[in-house]
C-alpha cells in the first residue's frame, strides 16, 4: 500500500527527551526499593537467551555503569535520559533493519526491548549514588527510563504539512516469558516512517504501553495522548493496538469498566476505569465509548492473510436490570458496562481512554483499537525462544497491522 521511510534521525528525537523529566508521575511500579515481579524475571534463562540473542545483554549493565560514575543528580538524570532514549532507538532500528541482528531472533522482535528494559530498571533500583538520593528522586527517574524507553518523549512528527499525522501504540509483552506481543512489533517497526501513498504521504509515530494497573490509573495513556489531540498540529487519527486472538478484530465499543484480571506484576484492578484529573473528559463519565475506525472499510479491504473482523459484541447490565446480558450489536441505552468488544482488560481501557480524549476535545478523526492475532510457535517446547513459524506469524501481522491503519486513514470522514 505504498514504501515507508523513515521520518529522521537519532539526533532530532533526542533534543526533545529532557522534556519528560518530571513530567510522568510515579506509579506504584515505579515505586522506589526492590524489584518488582516482573523485573525479577529477567534473569530467567528465556530471556537471558533472548537478550543475548538480540545483542542487547549489556543494556542493564551499560546503565549501570554510567550511573556509577554520575557524581550528582543531574549527571544521573542525563544517563537515565541518554540510555532510555537510546534503547528505544535501538529497538526501532533493529526493527527497521538499521540495527543490529545477531542469531536467528528476528531483526521485528519486541521481546530484546521489554527484556532489556526490565533488566535496566531493576540496575536503576539497585545503584547506589555516592551522593544523597530520595526514594522519590529514584523513583522520577525510573519513571523517566521507563517513559524514554517507551518512545513517549519523542513522537515528533516532521514539518510536512501535506503528511497525515498517524499515531500508533503498542503493548509489551504478556504471559509466558517466551511470549512476545505482536502490537509492540508493530509499534517498532512503524515509528518514525512516513509512507507514501496514492493519496499522499501518511507519517507515524508509535509507542509502547505497560501491562500494568497502575500506570493507567496515575494517567500514562492521557499523558502521551492528549498533545496528539490538541495543539495547532493534532494527529489525523490515533489507532491503538494489542494482542488479541486468531484473526483482527475491530473493537467497536469500549466499556468503563475493569475487570480485574492480574497484570504483570500480579496487580488487579476492578472498578470503573479512573479519569485522571486534569485532563479534558465527558462529564458524567460514560458508560461507553466507540471506535471511529471506519470498521466495515477496513474489514472488507485486502490487508494480509489473517482474517479481519468487525467485533461489536459487548456484556452490559441494561438500563433498570440486574443481570449481566451479552449482545452481539452493542450496548443498549443507559446499561451499565461489563466487558467491551475489547474485553475488560488494558487493551479494552486504552481504547477507552484514547476514545474518550477524542470526545472531550471535539476531535472528529478515526480512533479506535485492533485487536491482534497471536504469533503460533511451531514447537510445544518452552525452550525454544523463536522458530520458522513464529517469526512468519509475528512479520505478517505487522505488515497487516500497517495495512489497516492506512485503510484507517484513507476511509476517514
Amino acid at each position: 500500500m505504498g514504501t515507508p521511510t523513515r521520518n529522521r534521525g537519532l539526533t532530532g528525537r533526542l533534543a526533545g527527551a529532557g522534556l519528560i523529566t518530571g513530567v510522568l508521575a510515579l506509579s506504584a511500579c515505579s515505586a522506589a526499593g526492590g524489584s518488582t515481579a516482573e523485573e525479577e524475571r529477567v534473569a530467567g534463562d528465556v530471556p537471558q537467551e533472548i537478550l543475548r540473542r538480540s545483542g542487547f545483554d549489556t543494556a542493564a549493565s551499560d546503565l549501570a555503569d554510567d550511573l556509577r560514575g554520575a557524581g550528582d543528580p543531574g549527571a544521573a538524570r542525563a544517563a537515565v535520559e541518554r540510555h532510555g532514549a537510546g534503547l528505544w532507538r535501538a529497538a526501532v532500528d533493529r526493527a527497521q533493519g538499521e540495527g543490529r541482528v545477531s542469531g536467528d531472533l528476528g531483526a521485528g522482535d519486541d521481546r530484546p526491548l521489554y527484556w532489556a528494559r526490565l533488566g535496566m530498571v531493576s540496575a536503576l533500583r539497585e545503584w547506589e549514588p555516592s551522593f544523597p538520593l530520595e526514594d522519590a528522586e529514584r523513583a522520577a527517574l525510573v519513571s523517566d527510563l521507563e517513559g524514554l524507553s517507551r518512545g513517549h518523549g519523542e513522537m515528533d512528527f516532521p514539518e510536512d504539512p501535506d503528511a497525515l499525522r498517524v499515531v500508533v501504540t503498542g503493548f509489551d509483552p504478556f504471559g509466558g516469558d517466551r511470549d512476545g506481543n505482536p502490537s509492540g512489533a508493530a509499534a517498532l517497526a512503524l515509528d518514525g516512517t512516513t509512507v507514501r501513498t496514492e493519496s499522499g504521504p501518511v507519517a507515524i509515530e508509535a509507542a509502547v504501553f505497560p501491562v500494568r494497573w497502575s500506570d493507567f490509573t496515575d494517567g500514562m495513556v492521557e499523558r502521551v495522548l492528549l498533545p496528539h489531540y490538541t495543539g495547532g498540529r493534532p494527529a489525523d487519527a490515533v489507532v491503538t493496538v494489542s494482542q488479541g486472538g486468531g484473526g483482527f478484530d475491530l473493537e467497536a465499543y469500549n466499556g468503563a469498566w475493569r475487570g480485574g484480571s492480574p497484570d504483570n506484576v500480579g496487580d488487579r484492578a476492578e472498578g470503573m476505569i479512573p479519569v485522571p484529573e486534569g485532563v479534558p473528559t465527558v462529564d458524567p463519565q460514560p458508560q461507553w465509548s466507540e471506535s471511529t475506525l471506519d470498521r466495515g472499510a477496513i474489514a472488507a479491504a485486502e490487508t494480509g492473510r489473517f482474517p479481519v473482523r468487525d467485533s461489536t459484541g459487548v456484556v452490559e447490565v441494561p438500563e433498570g436490570e440486574s443481570e449481566r446480558v451479552d449482545r452481539e450489536d452493542g450496548p443498549t441505552a443507559g446499561s451499565t458496562a461489563v466487558s467491551g468488544s475489547g474485553g475488560d482488560y488494558l487493551s479494552n481501557e486504552i481504547a477507552y481512554r484514547n476514545t474518550l480524549l477524542r470526545d472531550a476535545t471535539g476531535r472528529d478523526i478515526p480512533a479506535g483499537h485492533v485487536h491482534t492475532p497471536v504469533p503460533r510457535f511451531g514447537t510445544a517446547d518452552e525452550e525454544v525462544v523463536t522458530d520458522e513459524a513464529f517469526e512468519r506469524d509475528r512479520a505478517d501481522i505487522v505488515d497487516q497491522v500497517r495495512a489497516i491503519v492506512l485503510e484507517a486513514v484513507a476511509a476517514r470522514p
